[in-house]
């Protein structure tokens, strides 16, 4: 089952970092390969969500639920769709000195043992991206102090297919 983990050290708060995470609604706005979402329910602590992706005229739907712990985690679980099964951890730590620590954890298995293996030569690139739009979005809503080049973060990523 191919998992990916990617910590970084960012200027941004943990509460900004974790408001960002946790508006799923709105990733279809900056994620690459998501196309639309759909919120089902959503309080405090929980979420159930319907996230469309596309990807070169391939189109699917997969349901999770959301589990919030207030700017500190988002854990991810799997309902239904074309996966198998995904599991996906956000955790957010404030930093001495200010800015917050990032972990991010993906684990997933598709269905499709074709997908499975596209998906494993492209993984670690994709989700690669998909976190530093996370950290673009973040400079465009709470200030850009910060750039993947500036050599103001630091970051590291292990992926296994």
């Amino acid at each position: 089952m191919p998992a990916h983990r990617e910590t970084r050290d960012l200027p941004y708060s943990a509460a900004q970092m974790y408001a960002l995470v946790a508006d799923v609604g709105r990733y279809h706005e900056f994620l690459p390969w998501v196309v639309g979402t759909r919120i089902r329910s959503d309080n405090e602590t929980e979420m159930l969500a319907d996230v469309l992706v596309g990807f070169k005229g391939l189109r699917e739907q997969f349901s999770s639920r959301v589990i919030k712990s207030y700017n500190q985690s988002i854990n991810v679980d799997y309902l239904d769709g074309p996966l198998k099964q995904l599991h996906n951890e956000w955790r957010f730590r404030a930093r001495d000195g200010g800015g917050c620590h990032v972990d991010f954890y993906v684990e997933f298995t598709f269905k499709n043992r074709m997908f499975q293996k596209l998906a494993g030569q492209m993984f670690a690139k994709a989700l690669h991206k998909m976190t530093s739009a996370f950290v673009d979005r973040a400079g465009e809503i709470y200030g850009n102090s910060y750039s993947l080049s500036s050599g103001n973060s630091s970051s590291s990523a292990t992926s296994t297919a």
